[in-house]
């Protein structure tokens, strides 16, 4: 069950200030982490959407991390950028794409007086690309309730048309698979994939099931499809393919025209989605003229440099020999009809109250706004100290801001490095941190004891009322940053959608065509293995 949403009683006045109608605003004084908890806290107050643009998916990710350990209850919604370049022969990845497109069609779809609060989270990446109109995704939908008289071929054509892809066995979002009179699907969005079970043209069931062990998880009632791709393939969007390809290029012969003539979804088809639609609008058009802006350091650069990229790639894969040595050379839309140039990403945040935070100090101007936060303090010099406990100082720094009346967090990566942290400072002079969860719990934590979090931060920083000291400050990022490492769980999950004969790509080694899964001894114990064959024999 979800915890209400708190709005303070008498908020801050600078939270009072970002959340108004004044705009553009530039936030300085506001470190990372700082400027989620009061772009969350503005947003909790305010009301209705609200949207973060990270300069890149990283920051994004902190940003979240942020926003969920200072606003608990705030409810987020993801929007990823496409993971592959502009101009590319590939498709993006069906999960990215699926949860691009349930985000999309969550803002669509969402009343314009709704006024709950809403954060979306995204990347400088995918707000600087067009999208299609609100009422195509909107209108996107495939209900399907238990014991509906409903055609098995008339949802299969809905999952052609809107972008998901048939497999032999449904394993990520964009999936679907039919056996007889059974379709499964896994929706974007959700965590579990759907069940229809069909007898004639009646809809019998309709269960949830786990992709990994396709075991029935549940009955569902009512099941609500959503696109996976922004590429609609209706009769109506590719009409208008074909008629805008001879209007742009004089002839329609071409691979890529011919695809989309027979249906077929070519790789690389979303760089032509300007083609499928009479006209494409913006992420901040989704949002609505009142939402609130927020703007990461360096975002506007980071949108000059995205356009800039696919200027860089257009003109690259039109010099290419290949292009060359094609008749009618390389073809594609030209980037100002899916990418934001300068003059349009300003014009799209034109009349918004939009809040551009900085970490940098400035002083108070007409549309400066002062949050007053600063960096926290940094222990390199101890590290670097041979006489100097790094510790030892940490825990008297703590004390004595904890004497002087300031509450404290120490933020930790982890769980797991919390409670290291938590016994080598309490081993050097520091009374025994307590433990938090979130924000909420902080402030009602007692006065007199250093407060320990997981919070991931790249620096600790100050405000007014409190500090928070990162574990990396500490330790340094080489030691405190935690390794990403991928579970060997996870990974034989994931070959298991493999065929044998796929060919995948491995990091260090290159193309191989997968083999399949083979056990083999290694130190007397049986190890699953990916058996991955090469050219001329060789295998790994």
């Amino acid at each position: 069950m979800t915890a209400p949403i708190a709005v303070p009683q008498a908020p801050d006045p600078m939270i009072a200030a970002l959340a108004s109608d004044i705009g553009p605003l530039i936030c300085t004084g506001a470190p990372d982490g700082m400027d989620a908890q009061a772009f969350s806290a503005a947003l909790l107050l305010r009301g209705g959407l609200g949207m973060f643009v990270a300069r890149d998916a990283t920051r994004c990710a902190n940003f979240e991390a942020a926003v969920r350990f200072f606003a608990p209850a705030l409810p987020i919604l993801r929007l990823p950028a496409w993971d592959n370049l502009p101009y590319d022969r590939i498709s993006p990845s069906g999960a990215v794409a699926a949860e691009r497109c349930a985000a999309l069609a969550a803002l669509a779809r969402r009343q314009a007086e709704d006024r709950s609060p809403l954060l979306v989270l995204s990347t400088v990446a995918a707000v600087a690309q067009r999208v299609p109109l609100r009422t195509r995704l909107a209108a996107g939908s495939f209900e399907a309730i238990a014991g509906m008289e409903v055609e098995e071929g008339d949802l299969e054509r809905y999952l052609v048309i809107n972008g998901y892809g048939r497999a032999s066995t449904v394993r990520a979002p964009g999936d679907y698979a039919v056996r007889g009179g059974v379709t499964d699907i896994f929706p974007p969005g959700a965590n579990e994939a759907l069940r229809f079970d069909f007898f004639g043209d009646k809809l019998e069931s309709i269960r949830s099931f786990d992709p990994e062990t396709q075991r029935s998880t549940g009955n569902v009632a009512r099941a609500q499809l959503m696109p996976v791709s922004e590429v609609l393939f209706d009769d109506e969007a590719v009409s208008r393919f074909r008629k805008r390809y001879i209007e742009v290029f004089g002839t329609g012969a071409d691979a890529n025209y011919d695809a989309v003539t027979a249906r077929i979804r070519r790789s690389g088809l979303e760089q032509w989605l300007a083609f499928f639609y009479e006209r494409l609008e913006t992420v901040f058009d989704y949002l609505g003229p009142s939402a609130l802006i927020g703007l990461d350091a360096l975002a506007d650069d980071a949108a000059k440099e995205r356009h800039a990229q696919a200027l860089e790639h257009f003109a690259s894969r039109r010099a290419a020999p290949s292009s060359r040595q094609t008749p009618g050379g390389f073809r594609a839309p030209a980037p100002e009809l899916l990418y934001l140039d300068g003059p349009a990403w300003a014009a799209s945040l034109e009349a918004r109250p939009v809040r551009r935070f900085s970490p940098m100090p400035e002083a108070i101007g007409p549309n400066v706004l002062n949050l007053h936060g600063r960096a926290g303090r940094s222990f390199s010099a101890e590290r670097a100290t041979y006489e100097v406990n790094v510790f030892e100082a940490a825990s008297a720094h703590v004390g004595a801001l904890i004497q002087s009346g300031r509450k404290v967090l120490i933020a930790a990566w982890t769980e797991g490095s919390a409670e290291r942290l938590s016994g080598v400072l309490e081993d050097h002079g520091l009374g025994k941190p307590v433990f938090v969860r979130d924000w909420p719990e902080a402030l009602a934590a007692g006065k007199g004891q250093a407060i320990l979090c997981v919070l991931p931060l790249e620096q600790g920083f100050e405000t007014e009322a409190f500090t928070i000291l990162a574990e990396q400050d500490i330790l340094g990022e080489r030691l405190a940053r935690p390794r990403k490492r991928r579970r060997a769980a996870n990974l034989i999950a994931e070959a298991a959608a493999l065929s044998p004969g796929d060919l995948i790509v491995h990091s260090e080694h290159g193309i191989a065509r997968y083999a399949g899964l083979k056990t083999i001894d290694v130190g007397d114990a049986p190890h699953d293995c990916l058996d991955l064959e090469y050219a001329g024999g060789d295998k790994l």
